[in-house]
C-alpha cells in the first residue's frame, strides 16, 4: 500500500534533509551523546513525520547518512536542502539554535530558528552567514545552496534536556516549516 502524500498537489520545490557527521566523524561529544547520534535520530524522526505529507530525499537509509561530498551534491540538486547539526562550545553556558546559510536562505533559516527556539524553549541565535561558524566555508552550503541547522548546544546540559524532553514537538515544528517552504502558499 502506497502512502498518501497530503500536500503533493501543492508542492512546488524539491526537499532534501541530511544528518551531519557519521560513525567515522561523530562531531561534538558531550553529556553522554555524540552529535552524530542526535542528528541522525532527529533526521530519521523528521523523515517519518514528512513521509506521508511531501516528497523528499534524505541522505541514506534510516540509521545512516551519506559522506559529506555526496550529501553536498544532493543539496545542490534540490531547491531546499537542510542539514542538521548540534553546536558545541568550551563554555557549557552557550545556548540556543542558529542556522548557517547563504544570505538568500536567511528567511527560511530564521523560520527554522523560530520554530526550534519555541519548541525547545531555548535562545534563538538567528540565521547567519556560513562564515559565522567555526569554518569559513561549509561544503553543504559551498555552492550557495543548503542550510545548516545547529539545533542546540550539545555542551549545554539544559539545552540537551530541553531537546530530549521536546524532540517530537521540535520534529513537528521543523517539519511544518519545511512543508510550508516547499509548497505553494
Amino acid at each position: 500500500m502506497q502512502a498518501t502524500i497530503k500536500y503533493a498537489a501543492l508542492q512546488r520545490k524539491t526537499l532534501f534533509i541530511s544528518a551531519g557527521h557519521s560513525d567515522k566523524d561523530p562531531g561534538a561529544a558531550a553529556n553522554g551523546y555524540t552529535e552524530a547520534q542526535i542528528v541522525l535520530e532527529f533526521r530519521d524522526r523528521l523523515a517519518a513525520y514528512l513521509r506521508d505529507k511531501v516528497f523528499f530525499g534524505k541522505d541514506g537509509q534510516y540509521g545512516e547518512n551519506l559522506p559529506l561530498t555526496v550529501a553536498a551534491n544532493e543539496a545542490y540538486a534540490h531547491d531546499v536542502a537542510v542539514e542538521f547539526h548540534c553546536n558545541a562550545f568550551t563554555t557549557p553556558a552557550a545556548t540556543g539554535v542558529e542556522t548557517l546559510s547563504a544570505e538568500a536562505d536567511y528567511p527560511l533559516g530564521n523560520a527554522l530558528c523560530e520554530a526550534i527556539s519555541k519548541a525547545l524553549s531555548i535562545t534563538n541565535r538567528g540565521a547567519k552567514g556560513q562564515a559565522s561558524g567555526q569554518h569559513s566555508r561549509l561544503a553543504f552550503i559551498s555552492r550557495g545552496q543548503g542550510i545548516i541547522v545547529e539545533l542546540f548546544f550539545l555542551t549545554n546540559p539544559q539545552d540537551l534536556r530541553q531537546y530530549l524532553a521536546n524532540v517530537d514537538t521540535c520534529v513537528a515544528a521543523v517539519g511544518d516549516v519545511l512543508i510550508n517552504a516547499v509548497c505553494v502558499q
